[in-house]
């Protein structure tokens, strides 16, 4: 397990069991524009490491051994990674201000676009409510190589070859997503948190059942869901896109119903943002409301703060991502 502060990365055991260990840190001779991109990070199961892309376009990977840099030559903005297998070393990278996809195989670079996204139909109509280019916000792939692109805004597109070719899902789907994730225990099962509220596929994302009972708005943000029990879920819901009131929701039936876990918080949340959740692979739940990680156990019911960044001076989030 993995999280990111705004100038530092650290791991944890998957339990909670000891203290968090820092891995990497911004020094203050080094260029703090590093660390935009923080939200980016992701584990590398098999690997015991982490990788997060910087501003540079620089993909950094840490593990025990040390870190190593791979440049992606991409130039424009990184939103996401989806690491697809070790050995070549391969990642999905999605950008934002364009949303493209690239494939990075092996450790040299550089990373290459895949034509295949360039050319879906379906993206003349991806757009941002503020009229900006739309961005790959969230990936996320099935033990057998699906893989799926959460498009802000424009849906969610869908590769059935480890991010080779692609398609666009049914158009059934509220088309503002949020976060899209899957879960290792049911390759069929698809799951996007949107701005109506949390969506779930039993086909891969043929079809989609609008799962919102029980979530006291319907604004997603973050999804989670446990990697051994595919009905077993997490999701955060606020008033709007700037929060205004935020949500911590449970569900053990698939989404059916939701109930709500805000009770178990030392604070009342503003808002909580895409990234802030998470499911250890021993399913232990993690969360991060406002400057505090909180650990959740016994399948995600009992909920308690557990880490709070040294800093005395921390901006107002200062934890960017979990890592599972």
């Amino acid at each position: 397990m993995f999280f990111a502060t705004y100038n530092a990365i650290y791991s944890i055991e998957d339990n909670g069991d000891g203290e968090p260990i820092e891995m990497y840190k911004v020094t203050d001779n080094q260029n703090h524009e590093i660390s935009d991109n923080y939200g980016t990070l992701i584990s590398m199961p098999g690997t015991q490491s982490v990788a997060v892309a910087l501003s540079d376009g620089t993909l950094l990977i840490l593990s025990e051994n040390g870190e190593k840099r791979i440049p992606t030559g991409i130039e424009d903005p990184i939103a996401s990674l989806l690491f697809i297998r070790e050995d070549p070393l391969t990642l999905l990278i999605g950008t934002d201000e364009g949303a493209y996809v690239y494939r990075l195989v092996g450790e040299e670079g550089p990373a290459e676009r895949v034509q295949t996204f360039d050319d879906l139909e379906c993206r003349k109509d991806w757009y941002t409510p503020w009229g900006g280019p739309p961005a790959v916000r969230t990936l996320a792939k099935t033990k057998d190589g699906y893989c799926y692109a959460d498009i802000h805004v424009g849906s969610i597109m869908r590769s059935p070859d480890e991010g080779v070719s692609w398609e666009p899902v049914t158009p059934d789907l509220n088309k503002d997503v949020h976060q899209v994730a899957t879960c290792p225990a049911d390759d069929n099962k698809v799951y996007a948190n949107t701005a109506n509220g949390v969506y779930v596929s039993n086909d891969r994302g043929n079809s989609w059942v609008n799962r919102i009972e029980g979530l006291p708005v319907r604004y997603g943000t973050a999804i989670a869901i446990d990697p051994t029990n595919p009905d077993l879920m997490i999701a955060t819901v606020q008033r709007g896109p700037r929060g205004g009131g935020a949500w911590f929701c449970r569900s053990d039936n698939g989404g059916a119903t939701w109930t709500q876990l805000n009770d178990q918080l030392a604070e009342s949340p503003d808002r909580i943002s895409t990234g802030f959740i998470a499911f250890a692979s021993d399913g232990t739940a993690w969360a991060v409301i406002g400057k505090t990680l909180y650990i959740g156990r016994n399948q995600a019911t009992d909920w308690h703060a557990f880490w709070t960044p040294p800093e005395s001076n921390l901006p107002e989030y200062p934890i960017r991502t979990l890592a599972a």
